[in-house]
Order: C-alpha cells, then sequence, then structure tokens
C-alpha cells in the first residue's frame, strides 16, 4: 500500500501549483482529487501537422501497413479494441494498447513506464518485431525517398530528416490529443448542473470505495505505479502468467516491482474496452468489480457499479471542438 500513500502525499502536495493560472478556483481545486484537463498546447510551426500525418504513415513499418494509428484510432477512443494490438505480418502483440487520447499527461510511458516521455516511447513500437519491425534507418530512407516529405522537414527542422525530428513531430502530435472540456470538467469548474444527481453519485462512490487512491489528477490516472493484486492475488488466480504480466520488474529487475504497472487514466475508460494490460476484462463492469477485489479487498454493489459507470462517462471532453463520444 505504500505506493497509494505516496502517490497521495505528492498529489495534494503539487494540487494548488497545477490550479495556479489554470483559470480554476483553488479552494475547489483543493477539495477535489481531479482537476480538468488542460487545453493542448499552442502553435507549433507545423510540428503537429507533420506529426499527425507521420502518426498515419504506414511506411515507418517494414511491410508499410501499420502505422500509430493502427494501434490507436483516434475515431475509436484511440484504442483498437483488441485485447493485443496486430503488428507486421499479422503477428499478436504481447500487450494490450492504451488510449493515446490525454498520453501526454502521463508522467511515464508504456505499461511498465520503460519510457519517460512520448519522443522516448515511439522507438518502442518503431524497433519492436510485432509491431512496425523496422529501424531508424530504414524508417529515415523511406521518408527521403519522397520529396513531400523532405520538403516539409526542411521547412520545420534545420537538419531536416532524421531520427530525432520525427520522434519530436508525432511526440508534438499526440501532446495535441488532449479530450477537453467534459462534463465533469465543466462541474469542476463550477457548473454543478454540467452532471447528473446520478452521476454525481457515482463520482461520490468512486471516492468513498478508494479508486481515487490510485486514480487521480488531471488524467484520472496515469501519474503513479501500483502493483496489480494488492488485497488478493490476481496472476495466481489467473494463471498463464508471461513476461508481460512482470511489469515494471523488467525495466528495473527489483523484486518488489514485480507485477507492478503504470496506472491506466480512465479519461476514455468507457470508450476503451478491454481492460487491463492483459485485456482480460471485456466490460467496465467487470473491470470495476476486479479492481474492488484485488486492489481494494472490497464488493461494490451491482447498483453501485452501474453509478460509477455513468460518473465514468463525464469524463469523456472533447477532440478539435467535438464531443469525442457522441
Amino acid at each position: 500500500m505504500h505506493l497509494v500513500f505516496i502517490s497521495l502525499i505528492l498529489f495534494f502536495s503539487c494540487q494548488s501549483a497545477l490550479a495556479e493560472g489554470s483559470g480554476i478556483d483553488v479552494n475547489a481545486v483543493r477539495s477535489e482529487f481531479i482537476q480538468p484537463v488542460p487545453y493542448a498546447p499552442g502553435p507549433d510551426d507545423g510540428k503537429a501537422s507533420l506529426g499527425e500525418t507521420l502518426f498515419h504513415e504506414t511506411r515507418l513499418s517494414s511491410d508499410n501497413k501499420i502505422s500509430c494509428a493502427s494501434c490507436h484510432e483516434l475515431d475509436s477512443g484511440g484504442v483498437d479494441g483488441l485485447v493485443r494490438s496486430i503488428g507486421v505480418g499479422g503477428v499478436e502483440g504481447d500487450i494490450n494498447a492504451p488510449t493515446v487520447f490525454n498520453a501526454g499527461l502521463n508522467y511515464s510511458q508504456f505499461w511498465d513506464g520503460r519510457a519517460d516521455t512520448l519522443e522516448e516511447q515511439i522507438n518502442g513500437p518503431i524497433n519492436n518485431p510485432k509491431v512496425m519491425a523496422s529501424n531508424w534507418p530504414d524508417v529515415i530512407a523511406q521518408l527521403k525517398s519522397d520529396p513531400g516529405y523532405v520538403g516539409e522537414f526542411n521547412a520545420i527542422y534545420n537538419d531536416g530528416i532524421t531520427a530525432d525530428n520525427v520522434r519530436n513531430a508525432i511526440a508534438t502530435f499526440e501532446r495535441s490529443l488532449n479530450v477537453v472540456d467534459s462534463r465533469f470538467d465543466q462541474f469542476l469548474r463550477g457548473d454543478k448542473e454540467a452532471i447528473s444527481k446520478d452521476e454525481l453519485k457515482g463520482y461520490e462512490l468512486f471516492k468513498s470505495y478508494g479508486c481515487v487512491a490510485c486514480h487521480q489528477g488531471q488524467n484520472v490516472g496515469g501519474n503513479m505505479f501500483q502493483k496489480f493484486g494488492i488485497m488478493d492475488d490476481y496472476f495466481a488466480d489467473r494463471s498463464a502468467v508471461t513476461r508481460v504480466d512482470f511489469g515494471r520488474f523488467n525495466v528495473s529487475g527489483d523484486e518488489i516491482d514485480r507485477h507492478v504497472f503504470k496506472v491506466p487514466s480512465l479519461r476514455l475508460a468507457v470508450l476503451t474496452a478491454p481492460y487491463f494490460h492483459d485485456g482480460s476484462a471485456e466490460t467496465l463492469d467487470e473491470a470495476i468489480n476486479v479492481m474492488a477485489r484485488y486492489q481494494l479487498g472490497r464488493h461494490i454493489l451491482d447498483e453501485d457499479v452501474e453509478l460509477i459507470i455513468k460518473f465514468l462517462g463525464t469524463l469523456v471532453g472533447n477532440y478539435k471542438g467535438k464531443p469525442l463520444r457522441e
């Protein structure tokens, strides 16, 4: 449980700083565990536009068929809806793809947090034989063979097409993928009519059951690591444990990190089934019950699960001025 308490101490210590300059009443923010999603950065000399093109560019993969958007579909909550994503040659990956929306708000990337930045994260799928199965020399050669890309990069970057600049452009685009102005954010900003009584009750239950111990902040997660199976042994019950189930242990080699993962954001939870790093929960109510048992050591009443899901529905905001979820 030490990770929970450390996270909450850090969370409360930085709340005032997060509120300053945000247009949010500081005293109101201090009383809540969640803050509104910030608006994406402003103009960037075309980097985000170039990054968006590269995000959909299949020539980043060895077979010219897989792009970033293949696993992170922007029309489907930033995920592919699969238990494990499909890469080059139809190979199934090892882990469930999280949403790319609001990824810039996460304090590390990948389920095991092995990448500190979005730029660093991009190296993963490029080189992974089960995803894009490529390498930077081949990617750069592909892009340099396209006069359009040569011109775009030269107009933005002094040194043209390089791996660093490709990473920078894609990461700049990904940082623009903030989903803002959700009904719950409007509620936090003072519009008490933005959510219904049932949705507010769901939020109160979300807090009282203890979900906020790990799911808080602007992204309602993504800001701490936690062991999967605090109150009960999830992996003993699930069986067939694989290397990816070791979580941060694969990064640190420290036994205390075995089965520890980055806590996922719940901002788009109602859109991003299946759930968990292993995609084992097909529905949101199933995921909530699993979390209740293994993380909280509690049973949540069916009617309370329904109300919590109603609250989670209020967390989905707008992208490019339109609701991400109609």
